[in-house]
C-alpha cells in the first residue's frame, strides 16, 4: 500500500493479514522449491496469557524457516510431533539434524528420521537460535500473543513471508541485493495478483 501511496491504519492491515495471510503463505510454500538438507531445530518459550508455551522452529542451513509449531510441552512427545510436522511439510528427510543437548530430541529423531545424522551441539545450533530474533521483535511490537492458536496462525504466515524477503545482505553486493529484492517483490506481486513491480 505504501508503494501505491495509500495510507491505511494498522488495524486495517491486521484485518487483511487475518483474512488473506494464510492464502499467501500457502502460495509461497508451494513455490519455495527444495529446501536445504540440514535441519537446525530449537525451541523457545513464549508467555501467553500468563502460561508458558514453547515455540518449536526448524530452519535449514541457509536460515530458511522450514516450519514452526507452538506447543504446551517441551518433551519427547512434543518433539516427535514437531519432527513429523516438518517432515510432512518438506517431503524429504534431511541428511543431518542439528539440535542443542535437550534429551527430548534423542528418541524422536531416531524414530522419525532413522537415516539422518543427529548432531547435538549447542554451538552448532546458533542458526536456529538466531532465527527466533524476528519473532521476539514482533512479539514485543504486538505486546505478546493473545493465545497459542493466534501465535501459531500468525507465526506460520510470518515465517513464510519472511523466507521470501530474507536475503543474505551481508554476503552479496549492493547491486545483487537490489536484484534479489526486486525478484522477491515481483514474486510477491504475482502472489497477491497485483501485477508486476516496475
Amino acid at each position: 500500500m505504501a508503494q501505491r501511496g495509500v495510507e491505511v491504519s494498522y488495524e486495517s492491515i491486521r484485518a487483511w493479514c487475518e483474512k488473506f495471510g494464510r492464502q499467501y503463505a500457502k502460495k509461497i510454500r508451494r513455490q519455495r522449491g527444495i529446501m536445504g538438507d540440514t535441519w537446525h531445530l530449537d525451541e523457545v518459550y513464549l508467555k501467553i496469557n500468563g502460561q508458558q508455551k514453547y515455540l518449536w522452529r526448524a530452519v535449514d542451513q541457509e536460515g530458511q524457516v522450514l516450519d514452526i509449531l507452538v506447543q504446551a510441552k517441551r518433551n519427547k512427545v512434543a518433539a516427535e510431533r514437531f519432527f513429523k510436522k516438518v517432515l510432512r511439510g518438506t517431503c524429504q528427510a534431511p541428511r543431518e539434524v542439528v539440535t542443542d543437548k535437550l534429551a527430548a530430541y534423542l528418541q524422536p529423531c531416531a524414530h522419525v528420521l532413522p537415516n539422518s545424522t543427529h548432531t547435538r551441539d549447542k554451538g552448532a545450533n546458533n542458526r536456529a537460535e538466531n532465527s527466533h530474533q524476528p519473532t521476539r521483535q514482533r512479539e514485543r511490537r504486538m505486546k505478546r500473543f493473545k493465545s497459542a492458536a493466534q501465535a501459531q496462525r500468525f507465526l506460520s504466515i510470518f515465517s513464510e513471508v519472511g523466507n521470501l524477503f530474507a536475503l543474505s545482505r551481508h554476503s552479496v553486493s549492493a547491486a545483487n541485493h537490489r536484484l534479489l529484492l526486486n525478484k522477491s517483490l515481483n514474486t510477491w506481486s504475482n502472489l497477491t495478483q497485483t501485477g508486476l513491480v516496475q
